[in-house]
């Protein structure tokens, strides 16, 4: 098994480091009141050199004003130099420019999530946009990152995907990188985390994971990595057709006591996950927690070809000052998403059955939010700065999920591929690698290599299924590829229109559009109490309890706590209706005007032509 690059290299290379032009001195000053202390030297300043921070992280689209979290900033120049600040995350200095300019500051770091920075006495963790300013002018020129050790962190080790130049056995020292977005895109994770490698094609990966609880299966979890990443090469590059555009890649896992989520990254990803979700010594079967961390772990490392570098045009550069917009974000998130569990079946990770499981999964997210009919997928992508990142109790009736909405999307075009028998939407991703030269893409690029690959135009089924909001014709399609899509009687929260939490009492979290429980006059932040049926009064803790005291009446009064005030609402219980597929209609007494009333709220997938089912999924 080949070494991670992470040796000492020759000191002429540590010197390179030393003197690149611009140059970060980063350490752990004091993890107890989770500071960060940054010497940056800028070897050429200008006479009037901007500086700024960062206010969003690539593929988190969210301004998220890094800047916060930054103090005591100061200049010097042998002597003190001038800073003025121009705005919320710009400085000027008023310097010479024949002497180096060194600003010196601290960054508190208290985010635990994968987008920021986190430091205390047993980890430290940082992405660069959080912690290094970017020195206006010399984005292009080479950056050089020293991770200090310190008596706090004696015991600690390094991991990241900066180039290593002069680093000791725990990977502390200078790290290269040949400009500002590369020093950006390449985190930094700190502690005393466990490590594992493997190598995938010829190409060297490294897994570390902080917080793993004793019975954690490192081997069973680099087998099953390694399988991820073998079979994602091979689809994009075939079997030695082509390299991989990375020399080495770096998974950081943060294993929690609750939580879930992921940031790509050029040449390595950042990871959180439940405890309780990595693989466990001993056991036979993937739990369904570890099936989804194989997803995640999938999807991000999809995104190092999808998103890196074949990436929308509007990020052919990117503006670290403001939001930067596109409409493609229903391919990039959709289409990696649709790829991410599909691997895992190519990989042998995961069988038929539980494939159909996650994406009915999926398909039951789209299905169950009635803001498919208010915004389209590209519009939800041009808005994700606003709506997708800023959720709140009317994000469901507003907007629909570019994740898995595109996701669908992948899917129809693949499926229509397919049974049309000239090419599938694998060629095409390859085509589209091909045709954009791993860089940027259009929507247009995509519609070229459809219809060249196809033979025909697929302008129609594009401008249906992403830029309008007609429903996907999901069950034709996958009956087509021996698959079955059954409508299920909608849970009792979906008949009344609600997501809630349940503990001791009923709190509702969205009030969906159009259902009873809206036309009741319910709101969310609600606590539904009790219902009042025929003259009586009873006490809910669960939503269940209000079809067992309801009985067979259709009109009870739900008491609801809001801001203090008891509130008594007639509401009328929807009686269980005939579930009918996508693109169907119901009959003519149960029509509604929303578009969404057509589909059911649940869905199953069941495999009914194991010979065409794994033809698709091969």
């Amino acid at each position: 098994m080949p070494t991670f690059r992470t040796s000492r290299k020759p000191s002429s290379q540590a010197s390179q480091a030393t003197q690149a032009p611009v140059h970060y001195r980063i350490e752990a000053a004091d993890p107890h009141a989770r500071l960060f202390t940054v010497t940056l030297t800028v070897a050429h300043p200008q006479e009037q050199q901007e500086l700024s921070l960062p206010v969003w992280i690539p593929g988190s689209y969210l301004v998220r004003e890094f800047s916060k979290n930054l103090q005591r900033l100061s200049a010097q120049q042998g002597r003190r130099v001038p800073l003025l600040q121009l705005d919320k995350h710009r400085w000027r200095a008023t310097c010479r420019t024949d002497r180096p300019l060194v600003l010196t500051y601290e960054v508190c770091a208290y985010d635990s999530s994968v987008r920021t920075a986190w430091l205390d006495a047993s980890r430290g963790f940082f992405n660069g946009t959080s912690v290094c300013l970017r020195v206006h002018g010399q984005e292009d020129a080479p950056h050089a990152l020293e991770v200090a050790s310190t008596a706090a962190t004696a015991h600690w080790s390094v991991a990241t995907g900066l180039t290593p130049q002069s680093i000791d056995k725990r990977g502390f020292g200078s790290y290269a990188a040949s400009h500002y977005d590369e020093l950006v895109d390449c985190p930094v994770e700190m502690g005393t985390f466990w490590s594992g490698q493997f190598t995938a094609c010829g190409v060297a990966h490294r897994f570390v994971v902080a917080g793993a609880a004793p019975s954690f299966d490192g081997k069973r979890l680099l087998a099953d990595t390694q399988k991820i990443c073998e079979t994602a090469i091979r689809f994009w590059h075939g079997k030695g057709k082509g390299k991989p555009p990375i020399k080495n890649y770096l998974f950081m896992l943060n294993a929690v006591h609750d939580g879930y989520g992921g940031l790509e990254h050029r040449n390595s990803t950042a990871l959180i996950c439940g405890r309780r979700d990595l693989p466990r010594t001993g056991e036979a079967r993937a739990s369904d927690g570890y099936t989804t961390l194989l997803g995640l772990i999938s999807h991000e490392y999809f995104h190092t070809w999808n998103v890196k570098r074949l990436r929308p045009a509007e990020f052919f550069r990117y503006d670290y000052s403001q939001e930067n917009y596109t409409q493609l974000l229903w391919f990039f998130e959709g289409f990696t998403s649709y790829y991410d569990d599909l691997l895992l079946r190519r990989a042998g990770l995961i069988d038929d059955a539980t494939y159909l499981k996650l994406l009915a999964k999926a398909t039951n997210q789209v299905l169950q939010t009635p803001g498919r009919s208010v915004q389209t997928v590209a519009q939800a992508s041009f808005d994700a700065w606003v709506k997708y990142y800023r959720q709140d109790e009317n994000t469901p009736n507003a907007t629909v999920s570019y994740y898995t909405k595109g996701s669908l999307v992948a899917l129809c075009l693949d499926l229509t591929l397919r049974r049309e028998g000239k090419t599938t939407l694998d060629d095409v991703m390859r085509a589209l690698w091909k045709r954009c030269a791993g860089g940027p893409m259009t929507e247009a690029d995509l519609r070229a290599e459809l219809a060249s690959l196809a033979g025909r135009s697929f302008d129609n089924e594009l401008d249906q299924w992403v830029h309008s909001t007609a429903e996907l014709p999901l069950a034709e399609l996958l009956a087509a590829h021996g698959v079955a899509l059954k409508p299920e009687q909608p849970q009792l929260a979906q008949r009344l229109g609600l997501r809630v939490t349940e503990n001791h009492s009923v709190q509702l979290k969205t009030v969906l559009r159009g259902g009873p429980a809206e036309k009741a006059g319910m709101a969310s932040g609600d606590e539904w109490l009790g219902l009042q049926v025929q003259g009586q009064g009873w006490r809910i803790a669960r939503l269940e309890d209000v079809a067992f005291y309801a009985g067979a009446a259709t009109q009870v009064t739900a008491v609801v706590a809001r801001d203090g005030r008891l509130l008594q609402l007639p509401m009328a219980l929807p009686a269980a209706q005939a579930a009918v597929a996508p693109g169907k209609s119901k009959p003519a007494g149960q029509r509604s005007r929303k578009a969404t009333a057509a589909t059911p709220d649940t869905i199953s997938l069941t495999a009914t032509d194991s010979t065409a089912l794994g033809r698709w999924l091969a």
